[in-house]
């Protein structure tokens, strides 16, 4: 079987297809349009017979005519050869140090990429800082090996680009909030995929049924959940959660329907069943053939707007429209705000306005 890429050693350059790839100053480049013409295991071949031991070889991800072996970054992503290995590098710059006062971040970027990678049926072989920087930023090297059976550069590619997505996630310290709203908005929810979920984060693996009054109810309470808790948070449809012990990850991406009335069903499902409006809300959405992914962030909100109440509840699986409930997010669950605690808000706000100005509406 033909080859999909060959090594011309006399002219030292790499052929496939009717494309051809010169040795240049700074090694072999590609541009990411090639990627998906060329197999790993071909690819993997050739490098042995062409590159020494931990060589690169670039992949442009701009205009390839402009590019420039000395004053043009290539990708972050790029391919190694290794003892006859193909590995896939993935260029990380962070604030982060190998000898900082709190440890090595090694060991949190391994566990962040972990899950992602064995999905992809993938291992880090090795994390290194690179160069000679006095002061940051630094810049990370993480060398990946993926299983090359019936894979692409592109497949290979792409993987990169997912940890690297994932690393700079973490290049803080953690997922956060924000940067997992990050992840979504770049339609990187896949790198999620064996992330726990937990106090600012819930999944939910189908739509709110928007048609009923339960359904309606269930998406305000889930709103109001992280409404009322302290770091607010986000509710992500299309993704699945499973069980584990201590707790419940994410176990894969589920795309839902999605169509030109989505978001705005959601906004005025909360419209009629939240109070009040969370300070702002955002209900957003990516789609691909007329699928994809929900998600609504819930920022912090201000104390003085708590406690949200959810017009109507679910009892005993019945809809009593007439009820208000009152939930807040503590870790994995959610429990309802006491009777308690009610009252001594609305005791405290009465005092304040008793002892306060209380304006004669009748003279505004």
């Amino acid at each position: 079987m033909q080859r999909t890429i060959r090594y011309d050693r006399r002219h030292d350059r790499l052929i496939f297809g009717e494309m051809e790839r010169a040795y240049r100053d700074a090694g072999f480049a590609f541009h990411t349009s090639e990627l998906a013409s060329i197999k790993a295991t071909d690819f993997r071949a050739v490098l042995t017979s062409c590159l020494a031991d931990n060589e690169q070889v670039y992949v442009v991800e701009g205009d390839y005519d402009e590019f420039d072996d000395e004053y043009s970054p290539p990708g972050p992503v790029s391919f190694v050869q290794r003892e006859g290995k193909l590995l896939v590098r993935v260029e990380v710059v962070t604030k982060a140090h190998e000898d900082d006062d709190e440890g090595s971040p090694e060991p949190l970027y391994r566990s962040a990429l972990r899950p992602y990678l064995t999905r992809r049926r993938a291992t880090l072989q090795n994390v290194e800082m690179v160069g000679s920087q006095v002061t940051s930023p630094w810049v990370w090297d993480f060398d990946i090996e993926c299983s090359l059976r019936q894979r692409t550069l592109k497949d290979l590619h792409e993987i990169g680009h997912g940890a690297k997505a994932l690393l700079d996630a973490f290049a803080s310290g953690h997922l956060t909030r924000e940067t997992t709203m990050d992840l979504l908005r770049a339609r990187q929810a896949d790198v999620l995929v064996g992330q726990p979920e937990g106090p600012w984060l819930d999944v939910k693996s189908s739509h709110y049924d928007l048609d009923s009054t339960q359904g309606k109810i269930s998406l305000a309470q889930s709103v109001s959940r992280f409404a009322n808790a302290e770091y607010g948070g986000i509710v992500v449809v299309g993704m699945k959660g499973k069980k584990v012990p201590g707790g419940e990850v994410i176990h894969s991406v589920h795309p839902v329907p999605v169509d030109g009335r989505t978001l705005r069903r959601y906004q005025s499902a909360l419209e009629h069943h939240l109070c009040p409006p969370p300070d702002l809300l955002d209900i957003e959405h990516y789609e691909t053939n007329g699928k994809g992914i929900v998600f609504l962030h819930v920022p912090p909100q201000p104390e003085e707007l708590k406690p949200f109440l959810v017009h109507g509840a679910v009892v005993d699986g019945q809809v009593e429209g007439a009820f208000i409930s009152i939930v807040r997010r503590r870790g994995e669950g959610s429990i309802p705000i006491t009777a308690s605690a009610i009252h001594s808000t609305l005791a405290a706000g009465r005092a304040l306005l008793r002892r306060g100005q209380i304006p004669d509406q009748a003279g505004e």
